[in-house]
Protein backbone atom coordinates (compact mmCIF):
# COMPACT_ATOMS: atom_id res chain seq x y z
CA UNK A 1 0.00 0.00 0.00
CA UNK A 2 1.50 3.49 -0.65
CA UNK A 3 0.97 5.89 1.72
CA UNK A 4 -0.24 9.51 0.07
CA UNK A 5 -0.61 12.98 2.09
CA UNK A 6 -2.34 16.02 0.07
CA UNK A 7 -1.15 19.52 0.94
CA UNK A 8 -3.90 21.88 -0.28
CA UNK A 9 -5.29 25.03 0.90
CA UNK A 10 -8.67 24.18 -1.04
CA UNK A 11 -10.37 22.28 1.12
CA UNK A 12 -13.16 21.03 -1.31
CA UNK A 13 -10.14 20.29 -3.93
CA UNK A 14 -8.39 18.25 -1.49
CA UNK A 15 -11.42 16.05 -0.66
CA UNK A 16 -11.84 15.48 -4.20
CA UNK A 17 -7.92 14.21 -4.61
CA UNK A 18 -8.68 11.71 -1.80
CA UNK A 19 -12.09 10.37 -3.45
CA UNK A 20 -9.75 9.81 -6.68
CA UNK A 21 -6.78 8.37 -4.97
CA UNK A 22 -9.11 6.48 -2.47
CA UNK A 23 -10.60 4.37 -5.46
CA UNK A 24 -7.26 2.48 -5.90
CA UNK A 25 -6.94 -0.20 -3.90
CA UNK A 26 -3.21 0.87 -4.37
CA UNK A 27 -3.05 3.97 -2.47
CA UNK A 28 -4.18 5.54 1.28
CA UNK A 29 -4.28 8.74 2.19
CA UNK A 30 -3.28 9.57 5.37
CA UNK A 31 -3.76 12.86 6.03
CA UNK A 32 -4.80 16.28 4.34
CA UNK A 33 -2.40 18.94 5.63
CA UNK A 34 -3.98 22.67 4.84
CA UNK A 35 -0.44 24.93 4.06
CA UNK A 36 3.02 23.66 3.53
CA UNK A 37 3.92 24.22 7.24
CA UNK A 38 1.32 21.50 7.88
CA UNK A 39 2.81 19.47 5.13
CA UNK A 40 6.19 19.32 6.62
CA UNK A 41 5.09 18.71 10.27
CA UNK A 42 2.55 15.26 8.85
CA UNK A 43 5.34 14.02 6.50
CA UNK A 44 7.68 13.87 9.86
CA UNK A 45 4.80 12.11 11.91
CA UNK A 46 3.08 9.65 9.02
CA UNK A 47 5.81 8.77 6.92
CA UNK A 48 3.81 9.06 3.86
CA UNK A 49 5.54 7.85 0.70
CA UNK A 50 4.13 10.25 -1.82
CA UNK A 51 3.14 14.06 -0.81
CA UNK A 52 1.01 15.62 -3.51
CA UNK A 53 2.17 19.09 -2.89
CA UNK A 54 0.06 22.28 -3.92
CA UNK A 55 2.05 25.10 -4.76
CA UNK A 56 0.64 28.16 -3.67
CA UNK A 57 -0.50 27.90 -0.03
CA UNK A 58 -0.50 30.32 3.29
CA UNK A 59 2.22 30.14 5.45
CA UNK A 60 4.49 28.34 3.38
CA UNK A 61 4.25 27.65 -0.02
CA UNK A 62 5.37 24.31 -1.73
CA UNK A 63 8.50 25.12 -2.80
CA UNK A 64 9.53 25.84 0.35
CA UNK A 65 7.66 22.82 2.30
CA UNK A 66 9.41 20.72 -0.82
CA UNK A 67 12.57 21.69 0.33
CA UNK A 68 12.22 21.04 3.95
CA UNK A 69 10.76 17.33 3.30
CA UNK A 70 13.77 16.54 1.36
CA UNK A 71 15.83 17.68 3.83
CA UNK A 72 14.37 15.29 6.56
CA UNK A 73 13.11 13.03 5.16
CA UNK A 74 15.04 12.01 1.20
CA UNK A 75 12.97 8.78 0.73
CA UNK A 76 9.90 10.80 0.89
CA UNK A 77 8.34 11.33 -3.08
CA UNK A 78 6.38 14.68 -3.70
CA UNK A 79 5.00 15.51 -6.60
CA UNK A 80 3.68 19.25 -7.46
CA UNK A 81 0.02 20.38 -8.23
CA UNK A 82 -0.02 23.09 -10.31
CA UNK A 83 -1.76 25.01 -12.92
CA UNK A 84 -0.31 26.14 -16.34
CA UNK A 85 0.45 29.85 -14.55
CA UNK A 86 2.71 27.92 -12.37
CA UNK A 87 5.54 27.50 -14.38
CA UNK A 88 7.48 30.22 -13.07
CA UNK A 89 8.19 28.19 -9.89
CA UNK A 90 9.22 24.68 -11.80
CA UNK A 91 12.59 24.97 -11.89
CA UNK A 92 12.84 25.94 -7.87
CA UNK A 93 10.29 22.84 -6.83
CA UNK A 94 12.50 20.46 -9.05
CA UNK A 95 15.82 21.53 -7.65
CA UNK A 96 14.37 21.45 -4.35
CA UNK A 97 13.98 17.72 -4.86
CA UNK A 98 10.40 17.42 -6.52
CA UNK A 99 9.55 14.01 -8.21
CA UNK A 100 8.07 16.05 -10.91
CA UNK A 101 4.78 18.18 -11.68
CA UNK A 102 1.37 17.28 -12.11
CA UNK A 103 -1.58 19.98 -13.72
CA UNK A 104 -4.52 20.56 -11.64
CA UNK A 105 -6.61 19.10 -14.64
CA UNK A 106 -5.33 15.77 -14.69
CA UNK A 107 -7.79 13.01 -14.79
CA UNK A 108 -8.24 9.99 -12.41
CA UNK A 109 -6.43 7.42 -13.91
CA UNK A 110 -3.96 9.57 -14.66
CA UNK A 111 -3.46 11.27 -11.51
CA UNK A 112 -3.22 7.77 -10.17
CA UNK A 113 -0.88 6.44 -12.16
CA UNK A 114 1.16 9.20 -12.06
CA UNK A 115 1.52 8.66 -7.62
CA UNK A 116 2.43 4.87 -8.73
CA UNK A 117 5.27 6.43 -10.82
CA UNK A 118 6.59 8.36 -8.87
CA UNK A 119 6.55 6.22 -5.98
CA UNK A 120 8.21 3.37 -8.35
CA UNK A 121 11.15 6.55 -8.44
CA UNK A 122 10.35 7.91 -12.33
CA UNK A 123 10.28 11.43 -12.87
CA UNK A 124 6.41 13.21 -13.51
CA UNK A 125 6.88 16.01 -16.32
CA UNK A 126 3.70 16.62 -18.39
CA UNK A 127 4.08 17.69 -21.99
CA UNK A 128 3.35 21.06 -21.61
CA UNK A 129 5.81 21.10 -18.20
CA UNK A 130 8.66 19.76 -20.20
CA UNK A 131 8.54 21.84 -22.76
CA UNK A 132 8.84 24.43 -20.28
CA UNK A 133 11.92 23.51 -18.61
CA UNK A 134 12.93 23.19 -22.08
CA UNK A 135 12.25 26.73 -22.76
CA UNK A 136 14.02 27.67 -19.38
CA UNK A 137 16.96 25.93 -20.46
CA UNK A 138 17.42 28.01 -23.63
CA UNK A 139 16.66 31.29 -21.62
CA UNK A 140 20.02 31.87 -21.21
CA UNK A 141 21.71 34.56 -22.67
CA UNK A 142 24.44 33.87 -26.11
CA UNK A 143 27.19 35.21 -23.90
CA UNK A 144 27.68 32.22 -21.34
CA UNK A 145 26.55 29.80 -24.30
CA UNK A 146 29.43 31.72 -26.55
CA UNK A 147 31.72 31.13 -23.52
CA UNK A 148 31.24 27.98 -22.99
CA UNK A 149 31.80 26.88 -26.69
CA UNK A 150 34.72 28.58 -26.78
CA UNK A 151 36.16 27.47 -23.46
CA UNK A 152 35.11 23.64 -24.25
CA UNK A 153 34.34 23.23 -27.88
CA UNK A 154 31.01 22.04 -26.70
CA UNK A 155 28.29 21.28 -29.85
CA UNK A 156 24.73 23.28 -29.47
CA UNK A 157 22.93 20.34 -27.81
CA UNK A 158 25.93 19.82 -25.62
CA UNK A 159 26.16 23.48 -24.27
CA UNK A 160 22.38 23.01 -23.80
CA UNK A 161 22.83 20.21 -21.47
CA UNK A 162 25.90 22.28 -19.63
CA UNK A 163 23.93 24.86 -18.84
CA UNK A 164 21.02 22.42 -17.31
CA UNK A 165 23.64 20.77 -15.58
CA UNK A 166 24.89 24.11 -13.97
CA UNK A 167 21.44 24.91 -13.02
CA UNK A 168 21.17 21.67 -11.02
CA UNK A 169 19.35 19.11 -13.10
CA UNK A 170 19.87 15.42 -12.85
CA UNK A 171 20.49 13.02 -15.49
CA UNK A 172 16.48 11.71 -15.48
CA UNK A 173 15.17 15.23 -15.74
CA UNK A 174 17.67 16.63 -18.47
CA UNK A 175 16.77 12.92 -20.57
CA UNK A 176 12.76 13.69 -19.92
CA UNK A 177 13.20 17.49 -20.76
CA UNK A 178 14.78 17.19 -23.89
CA UNK A 179 13.48 14.02 -24.53
CA UNK A 180 16.52 12.10 -24.85
CA UNK A 181 17.13 8.05 -23.53
CA UNK A 182 18.88 7.92 -19.99
CA UNK A 183 21.58 6.43 -22.35
CA UNK A 184 21.95 9.98 -24.76
CA UNK A 185 21.74 12.15 -22.02
CA UNK A 186 24.31 10.01 -20.18
CA UNK A 187 26.75 9.71 -22.93
CA UNK A 188 26.46 13.73 -23.53
CA UNK A 189 27.06 14.16 -20.29
CA UNK A 190 30.32 12.18 -20.12
CA UNK A 191 31.40 14.25 -22.96
CA UNK A 192 31.29 17.55 -21.31
CA UNK A 193 32.81 15.68 -18.69
CA UNK A 194 35.85 14.79 -21.13
CA UNK A 195 35.95 18.16 -22.45
CA UNK A 196 36.36 20.25 -19.35
CA UNK A 197 38.60 17.59 -18.01
CA UNK A 198 36.37 16.99 -14.83
CA UNK A 199 36.73 14.19 -12.72
CA UNK A 200 33.58 14.51 -11.52
CA UNK A 201 30.04 15.91 -11.68
CA UNK A 202 31.04 18.95 -9.43
CA UNK A 203 34.41 19.20 -10.51
CA UNK A 204 33.01 19.47 -14.75
CA UNK A 205 30.10 22.60 -13.18
CA UNK A 206 32.35 24.07 -10.91
CA UNK A 207 34.85 24.67 -14.62
CA UNK A 208 32.08 25.20 -16.30
CA UNK A 209 30.68 28.32 -13.80
CA UNK A 210 34.16 29.54 -13.52
CA UNK A 211 33.73 29.79 -17.66
CA UNK A 212 30.72 31.82 -17.83
CA UNK A 213 31.98 33.75 -15.14
CA UNK A 214 35.41 34.55 -16.69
Amino acid sequence: MIKVLLADDQEDLADGIKSVLSASSELEVVGIAADGAEAVEMTGRLHPDVVLMDIRMPNMNGVIATRQIKEKSPETKVLVLTTFDDSDYILNAINNGASGYLLKDITSASLIEAVKNAYAGDTILPAKIARRITDAAKMVSNDREIKLKRAYGFSDREVEIALMLCEGFTNKQIASALKLTDGTARNYISVIYEKTGGENRADAVARMQSAIRG
